[in-house]
């Protein structure tokens, strides 16, 4: 039987890509159904996030099978800044789902009022892992080189804009935007640039920053496409974990990009944070449950092609939901789908 209130009541389950349709076999149902015209929602919109990454990819596959199976009329993915971004979108009514992160997400819920529409999670999706991108020939060898050096800590509106100052601060560093004066100069100091991706990336290559933060999917296909052209690499960021989940909780674990992920960087460690699929709590519930069977029916459609990193797509996994509880309609549907 699974726990549906929203803890970790399972170990991790995890599935690579090239095993992913084989191990969701056993957990693949009848042919689901569709709403019927008059069920299904006219026009669903989900928050994904920046050309180049891993949430845009998920999102639009998952429009894209909202619709072909019936729950919308109309799907689409809408191309944001990254998970605040998101969280506020849905908020305002302007998405129907958002994918975000976990931390992004608890900070956005404790910082709510009583006016504020209640978050709920669809699913714990995949798993994001944050990328520290050097050039190879900077001679940055881990965080602590980052000192007095300028880095591009996320967009205003990512996700990465908020974890990456964390783990600055984890590594006993400190943060300073440009044009903060003296303070930017001082040993241990980092300076900081609000760069998304794929700025980032063009300011990394032209030597205009040191370092760029971005927290998503393995392989990131803009930051593969750039190493091909400039040869980068990664930073290993797991020795900050202990500090890390001290100060802001468990919302962080220890992953390792793999070898291979991108061509001639070895495998290296570094900090994962899950992904969730959200809704506001007042979703609609027939929608949200059609949503539910498409992620556990039809997961292998929901895996971006380029992908090697971890996906959650199996119920036991997709319950646990860190820090956000289970829109009821969701833990409903798990409970249908697998006893």
């Amino acid at each position: 039987m699974i726990d549906f209130n929203g803890a970790d009541a399972f170990p991790r389950r995890t599935a690579l890509k090239a095993g992913l349709a084989a191990g969701l076999t056993g957990l693949l149902l009848p042919a689901i159904s569709g709403c019927t015209a008059e069920e299904r929602p006219d026009t669903v919109t989900v928050a994904g996030g920046e050309p180049g990454g891993f949430y845009l990819e998920f999102a639009g596959l998952l429009a894209e099978s909202l619709q072909r199976h019936g729950g919308a009329g109309q799907a689409t993915a809408l191309t944001t800044g990254g998970s605040l971004d998101n969280l506020e979108l849905l908020l305002s009514g302007k998405a129907t789902f958002a994918v975000a992160l976990s931390d992004s997400a608890a900070q956005r819920v404790a910082a709510g009022d009583a006016t504020t529409v209640g978050i709920s999670a669809v699913g714990k999706v995949y798993e994001n892992y944050v990328h520290c991108v050097v050039r190879k020939e900077s001679g940055i060898r881990n965080i602590a080189g980052l000192a007095s050096r300028t880095v591009a800590v996320g967009e205003p509106g990512s996700g990465t804009s908020l974890t990456t100052p964390r783990l600055i601060e984890a590594a006993g560093l400190t943060s300073a935007a440009v044009g903060a004066g003296s303070e930017a100069s001082s040993p241990g100091t980092v300076t900081v640039l609000n760069l998304g991706l794929n700025e980032g990336l063009a300011a990394l290559q032209n030597g205009s920053v040191d370092a760029l933060f971005w927290s998503g999917g393995v392989p990131t296909a803009a930051i593969a496409a750039a190493h091909s052209d400039a040869g980068l690499s990664l930073l290993d960021l797991s020795p900050l974990l202990p500090a890390l989940r001290a100060k802001h909780g468990l919302f962080y674990d220890r992953v390792l990009i793999p070898e291979g992920a991108y061509p001639g960087i070895p495998a290296v460690w570094t900090v994962g944070v899950a992904n969730l699929l959200l809704c506001r709590s007042d979703a609609d519930s027939r929608t949200v449950k059609k949503t539910v069977e498409i992620l556990v029916g039809h997961a292998e459609e929901l895996v971006p092609r380029s992908s090697l990193g971890v996906q959650f797509l199996s119920p036991e996994s997709l319950i646990n939901t860190p820090g956000l509880p289970l829109h009821p309609a969701a833990a409903a549907a798990y409970r249908e789908l697998h006893g």
